[in-house]
């Protein structure tokens, strides 16, 4: 029952972030890029001031998953820097934070590359 209880609360989750994202899409005039930039953003605001951890802990890889929970990772991992570091943990977290993330979509990205032919228009 508890694994069930805790997909339920990812697919809420992760789900009511994909409908505002949708939303952003159909009712605004903001394009894909622009609201892509503004989920990372909330997520570094919200990972900033301490409300995305307890929804992250909440709702698990539904928060973690969508872009905002990057921007989460990237707030998390630069306040433990400057805890850890001091200053130059500015620098240094938000690069150590997102480097598995990074790597992973730049590897994807590669593989593409590699195994498809791109076609002309």
């Amino acid at each position: 029952m508890t694994l069930l209880l805790t997909l339920g609360k990812a697919f809420l989750v992760g789900g009511l972030i994909c409908v505002i994202g949708q939303l952003l899409i159909d009712r605004t005039a903001l394009t894909p890029g622009k609201i892509l930039v503004l989920f990372v953003v909330c997520g570094v605001v919200l990972g900033g001031v301490g409300l995305y951890g307890p929804l992250a802990e909440f709702a698990g890889e539904g928060a973690a998953v969508p872009i905002t929970g990057f921007g989460y990772a990237l707030a998390k991992g630069t306040k433990e820097a400057v805890d850890e570091s001091g200053w130059i943990g500015i620098l240094q977290g938000p690069l150590s934070a997102a480097s598995v993330g990074v790597l992973g979509a730049v590897l994807c990205a590669l593989a593409a590359s590699v195994l498809t032919r791109s076609k002309d228009k």
